[in-house]
């Protein structure tokens, strides 16, 4: 007979997989479902595709890759809390400096997790993600958790000047788009973008549009055209 916890131990986890390069997608699929505890439900080449497959297949777990073309990682993970809380998300990233993980903790990463990785390093971060644990690859610095668990406040402007979320608003406010469009594009109300949208003035000290553009083409958000 086992007991709940062995149970949990052998179930098989959902997973929703997301990365713009078929060769390094099929790899990661590859490696989590060899040992038999992980079912990769959907594999996808983009942000969009991701959130929607998570929204369709509701898995345990979502592996996004930061850099896709179009929505990247960390602007769904930030979605996913926001929707989905109860599917946990982990990023993988060739980027390891401080200013990438950090962000990627702030969307709602469970964790980040170096591309480079061994394939056992995959499989426990994995399995430290399940068990309601944050992972993060050991070559990432330790000083970059402990900067992170010494911000209680990681909304507030030291944290950095914009989220994942606020920038992928801001690109398309300085694309031109409408309130209502942008709304209806992210599948959140128009208060909502109008409250990011202070936020975003607030954060960077910018009071009108044409402030926020310039600012946005400097960023590299936008191309000047």
């Amino acid at each position: 007979m086992t007991d709940g916890g062995e149970a949990q131990q052998h179930r098989k986890f959902t997973v929703v997989l997301a990365d713009d390069h078929p060769v390094v997608r099929a790899g990661v699929r590859g490696l989590l479902e060899a040992g038999g505890r992980v079912e990769v439900v959907a594999d996808v080449a983009d942000g969009e595709s991701a959130y929607e497959a998570v929204v369709r297949l509701e898995p345990d777990l979502a592996i996004l890759d930061i850099s896709m073309k179009g929505t990247n990682g960390l602007a769904i993970a930030e979605r996913l809390g926001e929707t989905h809380s109860s599917v946990r998300v982990m990023l993988l990233s060739m980027h390891t400096n401080d200013e990438y993980v950090l962000r990627g903790l702030r969307a709602g990463a469970r964790a980040y997790v170096n591309k480079e990785a061994a394939a056992d390093e995959l499989r426990a971060a994995v399995d430290a993600v399940m068990r309601g644990e944050t992972f993060l690859s050991p070559s990432i610095s330790r000083r970059v958790l402990e900067g992170y668990v010494s911000r209680a406040g990681l909304n507030d402007r030291a944290a950095g000047p914009l989220t994942a979320r606020q920038e992928e608003v801001l690109k398309m406010i300085a694309a031109g788009r409408r309130t209502k469009q942008i709304a209806d594009d992210l599948g959140l109300s128009v208060k909502t973008i109008e409250a990011h949208r202070a936020q975003i003035m607030d954060r960077l000290g910018i009071r009108d549009v044409p402030g926020l553009v310039r600012y946005a083409i400097r960023a590299g958000l936008i191309e000047d055209e």
